[in-house]
């Protein structure tokens, strides 16, 4: 058995079978399937019991400790070669192992390459808000064009939607952390530090649902602000002008909110249309940067709706992430407290 992949669950029964049948089309089938259901109220075992005699898979439920900690958990019972971590929300296109494996499969060494990941994109079918939401994590004019850009084959730390990491080195470094947001970035981290290399094969792309609204899109990435600052206390000097990019973006905003707000302020108060200009003037670089998304977007996939929608969820996306930032910043660098005390919902017991 060369590969294993591994996907923690929790609540998503629908998912996961549309995951296996992704799995069960795969063009090359030396694999196993290991589900580790983490806690769910709604198992997902009747739709693995359904694949049973289809796939060699391999159904696990424990108590909840996050996805980091089932992903071990899994990981301590795979046999393969490679473990393929993956979200439960994702899907897989036909020809996705054995494009993985047409490079993996030159690359004999752990000192060739130790993990890898692959790029994500928006299936056809998916509704317009998981399409929006999609653009905007991948989009360059949200900096989401970092996410498995082409230009970066080396050096690229992978992500956990879409993670391939040999055995022999995720059981040296012990696996995901129990921080239970930015888990896999901090894996890859301790990955490169430690001096193995990983890659990112463009070839074994995924289709990623993510989020089904705005409000959970919200979460996610305030959680991503909130773990940027713990990342960087764990690795120093990780930390790179991109990862600013959003807070600087939230507080552009709030200040042209403000400064409209204080013209209008002004024109009650004063009674003089000579501030109508403050009103207006600090809407304009909100409406060119609105305009940009629709537009983009609208192109890229071939739908106004979807560009529409794409202009809250980039907005959601860049302001999110910036709040999130800002909390962990003031938490962790203003008050000094440790990542324990400044977020325990943020970890796992």
């Amino acid at each position: 058995m060369k590969y294993s992949f591994i996907v923690p669950v929790y609540n998503r029964p629908d998912e996961v079978d549309e995951l296996l049948q992704s799995l069960c089309r795969q063009e090359m089938k030396d694999f196993e399937v290991i589900i580790v259901e983490d806690g769910s109220s709604t198992p997902c075992k009747d739709v693995c019991d359904k694949y049973a005699g289809i796939l060699d898979l391999h159904y696990y439920a424990k108590e909840n400790s996050g996805p980091g900690q089932s992903r071990n958990y899994g990981a301590e019972r795979a046999s393969g070669q490679w473990l393929i971590v993956l979200d439960s929300d994702v899907v897989l296109p036909d020809g996705y192992l054995a494009a993985a494996n047409s490079t993996l499969s030159t690359l004999d060494s752990k000192l060739d390459v130790a993990a890898w990941g692959g790029p994500d994109t928006a299936h056809p079918d998916f509704t317009p808000v998981q399409k929006a939401i999609s653009y905007s994590m991948t989009s360059f004019f949200t900096t989401g064009g970092i996410r498995g850009g082409k230009a970066k084959l080396d050096k690229f730390y992978p992500r956990s939607f879409n993670m391939g990491i040999r055995r022999e080195v995720y059981q040296e470094l012990g696996g995901f952390s129990k921080m239970r947001f930015g888990e896999d970035i901090d894996f890859s981290y301790r990955i490169v530090e430690t001096g193995y290399k990983t890659r990112l094969l463009p070839e074994a792309w995924v289709w990623h649902k993510r989020r089904t609204d705005f409000r959970k899109f919200f979460r996610q990435v305030y959680n991503s602000g909130i773990a940027r600052i713990n990342l960087e206390k764990r690795h120093p000097g990780t930390m790179k002008l991109v990862h600013l990019l959003p807070t600087v973006f939230t507080l552009g905003v709030i200040a042209l909110i403000l400064t409209s707000a204080v013209g209008r302020l002004l024109m009650y108060y004063v009674d003089n249309d000579e501030w109508r200009w403050l009103c207006l003037t600090p809407w304009i670089p909100i409406i060119l940067y609105s305009a940009i998304i629709f537009t983009h977007s609208s192109i890229k996939n071939r739908s106004l709706w979807v560009g529409l929608l794409s202009v809250p969820a980039a907005f959601v996306q860049l302001m999110g992430y910036g709040f999130g930032f800002i909390e962990s910043w003031w938490k962790r660098c203003v008050r000094k407290k440790d990542e324990f005390q400044a977020f325990e919902k943020t970890f796992y017991k």
